[in-house]
């Protein structure tokens, strides 16, 4: 369910599932719930290993939005309420 609202809000145009706005709020939101996880579970490196290449793909995608359209890159992170990259 969660997905489906995160593509309804960020899509671009009618059947976009793939844009990179789309990609980082999916992203996001799993690392996210990644978070909550290894609060709960400190000994869990291989997740926390996951949660390392999420953030690192999603550094990627904000990289290439900052680059291409920065407008669009302002508002998303302000939308998502995450830092901005370097």
């Amino acid at each position: 369910m969660e997905k489906k609202e995160i593509i309804e809000k960020f899509k671009l145009s009618e059947n976009d599932t793939g844009s990179v706005q789309v990609q980082v709020a999916l992203l996001t939101e799993r690392i996210n719930h990644l978070n909550e996880h290894l609060k709960l579970n400190k000994k869990d490196n291989h997740s926390r290993r996951g949660l390392l290449q999420m953030v690192g793909k999603r550094k990627g995608f904000l990289l290439y939005l900052k680059d291409k359209d920065i407008e669009a890159y302002r508002a998303l992170i302000k939308e998502l309420g995450i830092r901005e990259v370097k």
